[in-house]
């Protein structure tokens, strides 16, 4: 799923493409895609964008009127533009599941897969916003890490499970949740309410350090290109899908933890003391026989 690196690299590129540009027309090829009626999409063509940012993993596209198109990506959706060369329209992909026809080009959303998760709403103004906004706190608007710890130890949870909860932390998934806890050093299942001062510092920082290097990561690799490619398995991840390969910084075997169609990375020597965390995958099956230390894995 694209996180807020990813989110920002987008809308960069589209603020240069699409900014002050008139949406011609839009085409819908999956009847999955468009989650509400009114006002209906036709309200928004032939209308010039006038704003394009964030709100937690989604795109908004604000045109005159005060109409906003609001994009999901979700797992599997991306982002495609390609210049109007000519008159003649390019050929939709199968995988198309919109296409917005600029007056300057095209931009399409595709979706791998055969699940229809991405989603686009129509919504009328800042109210509209509001009510897809999740309200996880934006990290770099925040002025020290003391409104990071109150949201943070609210609840008692893992550490994995705040950072990627939507309404503590705008932006943070699955991948980026593992870099920023590989770059504290601590557990992904260290339960929040359990933290030192001292180690809530350490992941404000981290978060914030890691999610400003990937950033800058994307930017110089889509240079003035439209962000392709985008994936949650990037290479220069020190742990993120990066299982069985060596910890960048103390050599030992990166390590998992897997559930439904998502996985934690971590080092065992780096994050957990040595430990194994149980995977439910196998951990249930091998029971007295699954390891609990780095150094049984051989």
């Amino acid at each position: 799923m694209p996180e807020y690196p990813d989110i920002v690299v987008y809308i960069e590129a589209l603020e240069k493409r699409i900014r002050d540009r008139r949406l011609e027309r839009v085409h819908i090829a999956s009847p999955f895609l468009l989650r509400t009626a009114a006002p209906p999409l036709s309200s928004v063509e032939g209308k010039r964008v006038v704003a394009v940012h964030r709100l937690g993993k989604r795109i908004c596209v604000g045109l005159e009127g005060d109409g906003w198109l609001v994009l999901h990506l979700m797992i599997a959706g991306r982002l495609h533009w390609k210049e109007k060369v000519n008159a003649t329209p390019a050929k939709r992909s199968k995988r198309d599941l919109a296409a917005f026809e600029f007056e300057n080009g095209r931009l399409t959303l595709t979706e791998a897969g055969t699940q229809r998760r991405a989603s686009l709403h129509v919504v009328k103004g800042e109210a509209g916003l509001r009510d897809l906004n999740p309200g996880g706190l934006e990290i770099f608007e925040l002025k020290d890490s003391k409104a990071f710890a109150a949201a943070l130890q609210s609840e008692n949870h893992t550490l994995k499970r705040a950072l990627t909860n939507p309404h503590l932390f705008s932006g943070i998934g699955n991948a980026y949740s593992d870099e920023i806890l590989f770059e504290a050093q601590l557990s992904p299942t260290k339960l929040t309410q359990r933290l030192t001062s001292d180690e809530v510092e350490r992941l404000y920082t981290a978060t914030r350090t890691t999610l400003t290097e990937w950033v800058e990561r994307l930017r110089k690799e889509s240079g003035e290109g439209f962000p392709e490619g985008v994936t949650a398995f990037r290479e220069g991840m020190a742990v993120h899908g990066r299982y069985k390969e060596p910890c960048p910084r103390c050599g030992a075997r990166i390590q998992r933890i897997r559930y439904a169609s998502n996985e934690t990375n971590y080092c065992p020597t780096c994050q957990t003391g040595g430990k194994l965390l149980a995977d439910r995958a196998l951990s249930r099956i091998l029971r007295d026989d699954w390891p609990k230390t780095a150094e049984e894995l051989g």
